[in-house]
Parts: structure tokens; C-alpha cells; sequence
């Protein structure tokens, strides 16, 4: 079992920044950001590979990025330029697998977290 434990939200005006931090109990080669905002599916951010390759949705492409410390077991993102359209819950997810963590899908995540919440004003 993984936990996962996010931090760094807030509520905020657009144009700013956040840096949204998750700690794993363990490492996992692949970890990702998702998104949910009410009455919406969750969505894929940002994920991150064993070989910290990246992948990024169109919607945060250029704004957001996604890394890790070197210990490889505390994930951030960076949220630049935040805009109302960001407003929704951010949730850390892991998984142990080292193929695939590209595919951006939720459903190849097992461990999740339970979310912090960002909110953007404009």
C-alpha cells in the first residue's frame, strides 16, 4: 500500500501561482496530478515516469509543470498563470508500473490521494 498525502492549495486571484507538494509513503516509478472540478469528470494534468519523462494535458501545457525531488518520492507542480478554468480539486496519484505512465489515464493509477483543493478568482 501507497499513501499519498497533498498539500498546497489555496484560494487565489488569476495570473498566480501554486506549488502543490505530494509525499509518498514509498517510491513509485509513476505519478501523476489529476483534476476534478464539480460536476466534472476527473481529469489527467500532468504525469511523470521512472525516467522522469513528462506528459502534460493541452490545457496546462506551457503553464504547468510537473517534478520530483531526488528522493523521487515527493511530487510537485507548479501552476503558473492560474486561470478560473484551473478552480477544481487536485489529486497526487501513483502506481508501481514503469510502462504505460505516459497514457495519461486514470484508470492505470491504484493509489490516489485525497486531494487539495484550488481555487481561482478572476
Amino acid at each position: 500500500q501507497v499513501q499519498l498525502v497533498e498539500s498546497g492549495g489555496d484560494s487565489v486571484q488569476a495570473g498566480s501561482s501554486l506549488r502543490l507538494s505530494c509525499t509518498a509513503s514509498t517510491y513509485t516509478p509513476c505519478m501523476g496530478w489529476f483534476r476534478q472540478a464539480p460536476g466534472k469528470e476527473r481529469e489527467g494534468v500532468a504525469t511523470i515516469d521512472y525516467s522522469e519523462r513528462t506528459r502534460y494535458s493541452e490545457s496546462v501545457k506551457g503553464r504547468f509543470t510537473i517534478s520530483r525531488d531526488n528522493t523521487g518520492k515527493t511530487l510537485y507542480l507548479q501552476m503558473n498563470s492560474l486561470k478560473p478554468e484551473d478552480t477544481a480539486t487536485y489529486y497526487c496519484a501513483a502506481d508501481r508500473r514503469f510502462v504505460g505512465c505516459d497514457s495519461g489515464s486514470r484508470t492505470i493509477f491504484t493509489y490516489w490521494g485525497q486531494g487539495t483543493q484550488v481555487t481561482v478568482s478572476s
